[in-house]
């Protein structure tokens, strides 16, 4: 299996985000130096790099009350990941080089994809991430729908009831 490599297209701009992704990177690199106890050692210790590093991006969507989706990832991948822990633990080892084989593709899609839109949604309101501070509050119409600044709320025309004179 290749190590990771940070690239400048896993870096997305925002500092914590970047730095803690880049420590992902180094423990998953540490996986693939050892086998057997050793390997469920630093199993144990980029578990616990990940449970830090999803709870740090879970805070922050929470604060911003951002889609469910992504903690929802965060919480599948770290339930595949305690699984494949304890079946290590039982001797498969094999399952768990399996999972350090696809964490690179997982990695590289999330932080394209979930973690990118975190990122520039926390920079477009100018969230502070060690205040957990919004400079530029998103701007909501009277339905508190997202708009871009200066729109007007227009409701959505009511259709009429099946049955009812239009």
């Amino acid at each position: 299996m290749a190590a990771m490599q940070w690239t400048d297209k896993l870096a997305l701009g925002l500092g914590p985000m970047d730095d803690t992704h880049k420590e992902f990177v180094d423990h998953y690199n540490r996986l693939l130096q050892v086998t057997g106890e050793a390997l469920l050692t630093e199993l144990d210790a980029f578990i616990a790099h990940t449970v830090a590093h999803f709870d740090q991006e879970n805070r922050w969507m929470e604060q911003v009350d951002f889609p469910a989706c992504h903690k929802a990832e965060h919480d599948r991948v770290l339930a595949v990941v305690a699984d494949v822990r304890k079946r290590m633990e039982r001797g498969d080892e094999a399952l768990g080089r399996q999972l350090i084989q696809e964490l690179p593709i997982w990695f590289d899609n999330h932080v394209a994809t979930m973690d990118a839109a975190l990122a520039a949604y926390l920079e477009s309101i100018g969230y502070d991430t060690a205040t957990g501070e919004i400079h530029r509050p998103p701007q909501v119409d009277a339905c508190g729908n997202p708009v871009e600044a200066g729109a007007c709320c227009t409701p959505a025309p009511v259709s009429p009831v099946e049955g009812s004179p239009a």
